[in-house]
């Protein structure tokens, strides 16, 4: 069989969802309305803690990088799978291909940590409150930010590389409906052992011991909110953390079973699934988790619509 490097194909043609014709209509509205919601949902978060003074905290900050991060990964994933099914055309360039492989494992590798440093940012709020605004001062903000993204970039970067120059044995058929990177790693007819291992490395280190990192940091948290005696007190360090809690469960929940999973389970139709829930579902869930189950975000929409004229003119012409 004659081999051919990654480097040397011109496109690549994605399988999608063809098995199941029934649904792939049904499949293209539901991406379509994830990603609509997404957009609307994280570009609503984003300008209300800007606009609104009050949530210029270190919280707030770290919440704006996630749903920043949310519209760039659903973009590189969904965004060209949506444009394939409308043009009827499921191809993709090598250098296209490349660069959707790189960014979605940038900006998911990112989050692993971007949460992960949320937990801790959590901690020190409530675990250290005098010392919150000295401890997580802006540069140090910066900082903790800057290094999620580099790290995620950085690693991505490895792994993207360590499968390009890979040899294929003629063959340039995805079975996904976007360049994952183990659905291109299967392509490969020679020893891809070291790519695995690699892949391995990385995803321990942006798994189970950022997970490690909020487990530790939640043992605290719960330990200092159940010692508060205000009630009101407790229910408010709840709701901040809860929001962050149920985010940290759904992305690393889907996270750890796509790619950390034994390797007898093995069903390319369970990964495609899981994919759509990983790049479409968690990222529209995160800003409607952010605004239902947080109060401060609420209080800011309502004085963000309360100053706003035209809403304003509709409460009194409602009067």
């Amino acid at each position: 069989m004659v081999e051919t490097n990654l480097t040397d194909i011109s496109n690549f043609i994605f399988l999608g969802f063809t098995y199941y014709p029934k649904v792939e209509i049904t499949i293209f509205v539901l991406c379509l309305l994830m990603y609509l919601v997404t957009l609307l949902g994280n570009i609503i978060l984003i300008s209300v803690t800007i606009l609104d003074s009050h949530l210029h905290t270190p919280m707030y900050f770290f919440l704006n990088n996630l749903s920043f991060l949310d519209i760039w990964y659903t973009s590189s994933t969904l965004t060209p799978m949506l444009a394939n099914f409308v043009s009827g055309k499921n191809t993709i360039s090598f250098s296209g291909c490349a660069t959707q492989m790189y960014f979605s494992l940038a900006m998911g590798s990112t989050e692993c940590v971007l949460l992960s440093m949320m937990a801790y940012d959590r901690y020190v709020a409530i675990c250290n409150p005098l010392r919150y605004p000295v401890i997580m001062n802006k540069r140090v903000c910066v900082w903790i930010a800057a290094g999620s993204w580099g790290t995620g970039c950085l690693t991505s970067l490895v792994e993207t590389m360590s499968v390009l120059p890979q040899s294929l044995c003629g063959k340039n058929i995805i079975d996904h409906f976007t360049c994952e990177i183990l659905a291109v790693l299967k392509l490969v007819c020679v020893d891809t052992s070291q790519a695995e291992l690699i892949m391995l490395v990385i995803s321990i280190l942006l798994l189970p011991m950022p997970m490690l990192l909020i487990c530790v940091s939640y043992v605290f948290i719960l330990s200092s909110i159940l010692r508060i005696t205000s009630v009101d007190g407790r229910s408010k360090a709840f709701s901040t953390c809860a929001a962050h809690l149920t985010v940290v469960v759904l992305f690393y929940g889907t996270a750890l079973s796509m790619y950390l999973k034994p390797s007898a389970v093995d069903s390319q139709e369970i990964d495609k699934f899981m994919a759509l829930v990983y790049a479409g579902l968690t990222p529209m869930l995160n800003p409607i988790i952010y605004s239902l189950r947080n109060q401060e975000v609420k209080v800011a929409v309502k004085r963000l619509l309360i100053r706003n004229p035209l809403y304003a003119l509709l409460i009194h012409s409602s009067k």
